[in-house]
């Protein structure tokens, strides 16, 4: 992030309860997720309230020799204020605490490669208030989620040795999966968590909230310039000076109980284009479980249903008003942003919200059914369906060029399928004009 920047006027904008001071077209400024969340929310869909940090914050953090700037602090409690009335609950309560995520979001889509931290807020003395709201098992499991989360991605610990730990519980404890251990299991591997980050970073667990959240913004911003994610810029591409926002949102739970979920889901086949909602879900845990490879996901419905999953049920089946409100949710977005979405929701105590909406990557079979579905579906969109492809071919298997289409690096048993499909296409678009 070499180029300097002036100092931003504005470094944080709101959304929450139908209003959004951002938009999609903001992608620049509030990162592609920070877009989506204040476009998803101007839509009357269910987010999390919550506000993003802009990519000019990150700009100036880099420039200010890695800190956060008391403007910026400023502007972040204010705004944490307007969270804590729509939630009903504040930040650092020790009986009914407020807790965020804190989340990274790039102008680029850039998957996997920066990091998130749940459950900001809990320390010592709230992790007892939340038991009293909710559950202690409920309060435990949390608790011990963020202090992993955050020894790995602000303390620099790295996750390794809270795994270990863990297995070593579900061990002593002769039990298969986390989800299966007690609160006073629970408990007794938070102590252990604490005792990790005592003697691996060299100083206790913060217990100020707002000390973790200094801690959890600082590192979101350093994520942008993490080995993972400069690697990943310099194969694709990708300006190195945009920077990453931070959006931080009220926690929803999916890890409550039976009555909750977490899932990721794509409004149509991402493997074959195939307009079928498809994804998948886990009840009683967080969204990190779905990708974590410890429980088996869940398909979300039967028509997504592949022949290995047919035993298991589904979230049609177990949560049917909240399928039906996620059906009407995921259609509604895919005609408003006039693309196959990737979308991540929670469910907590059977009410769904929704935590993000993007373009959702696809093969290169799925990618030209899709687009022939839509040109089909929309005629209106044949010629910005043209530009789509013909920025989405530098990471695809075909070139568009003014002699027409070059199949050379596709391989043999798809180029019949793209070449049908480009003769269909080319008798209603005019050919593109190639510089």
């Amino acid at each position: 992030m070499s180029a300097r920047r002036a100092r931003p006027r504005r470094r944080v904008y709101f959304f929450g309860n139908g209003r959004a001071a951002g938009r999609a077209s903001m992608r620049a400024t509030l990162g592609g997720k920070g877009a989506n969340l204040a476009e998803m929310t101007r839509l009357g869909i269910p987010v999390p309230p919550g506000f993003t940090i802009s990519t000019d914050a990150c700009a100036e953090y880099e420039t200010d020799r890695r800190r956060l700037s008391g403007a910026l602090k400023d502007e972040v409690r204010a705004h944490l204020r307007k969270v804590e009335r729509l939630m009903g609950a504040r930040f650092g309560d020790p009986d009914e605490p407020l807790l965020v995520s804190v989340r990274s979001g790039a102008p680029v889509s850039m998957p996997g490669m920066m990091d998130t931290i749940l459950n900001l807020g809990l320390t010592a003395e709230s992790v007892g208030g939340l038991a009293r709201v909710a559950t202690a098992r409920f309060a435990f499991d949390s608790y011990r989620r963020f202090i992993q989360m955050y020894g790995d991605v602000v303390l620099g610990i790295g996750s390794a040795p809270f795994e270990d730990r863990l297995d070593d519980a579900k061990r002593s404890a002769r039990k298969a999966l986390d989800t299966d251990l007690s609160a006073d299991e629970l408990g007794a591997l938070v102590d252990d968590f604490l005792e990790i980050v005592r003697e691996r970073a060299g100083r206790p667990f913060p217990q100020d909230p707002e000390e973790q959240l200094w801690g959890a913004i600082g590192a979101v911003f350093r994520s942008w310039n993490n080995e993972r994610a400069v690697t990943y810029r310099r194969i694709h591409g990708i300006d190195g000076s945009l920077g990453t926002a931070v959006n931080i949102q009220a926690m929803v739970f999916g890890n409550m109980g039976e009555d909750c979920a977490t899932g990721v889901a794509f409004t149509r086949d991402p493997s074959t284009g195939e307009k079928v909602f498809f994804g998948e879900y886990l009840t009683n845990a967080q969204g990190e479980d779905v990708v974590a490879g410890l429980r088996t996901p869940q398909p979300i419905n039967r028509a997504g249903q592949r022949a290995e999953e047919r035993q298991l049920p589904t979230l049609e089946e177990e949560m049917p008003g909240a399928y039906r409100e996620l059906v009407r949710i995921q259609r509604r977005l895919e005609k408003h942003y006039r693309d196959m979405q990737d979308i991540e929701f929670t469910i907590q105590r059977g009410r769904l919200w929704m935590l993000q909406t993007r373009t959702g990557k696809r093969t290169v079979s799925a990618a030209v059914k899709i687009a022939v579905d839509m040109a089909r579906e929309r005629p209106e969109r044949l010629a910005s369906i043209r530009d789509e492809l013909l920025a989405e071919q530098r990471s695809q298997y075909w070139e568009i060029t003014d002699r027409g289409v070059n199949f050379a690096y596709l391989p043999p048993d798809r180029r019949a399928k793209l070449a049908e499909f480009f003769a269909w296409f080319g008798s209603r678009v005019p050919p593109p004009r190639v510089s």
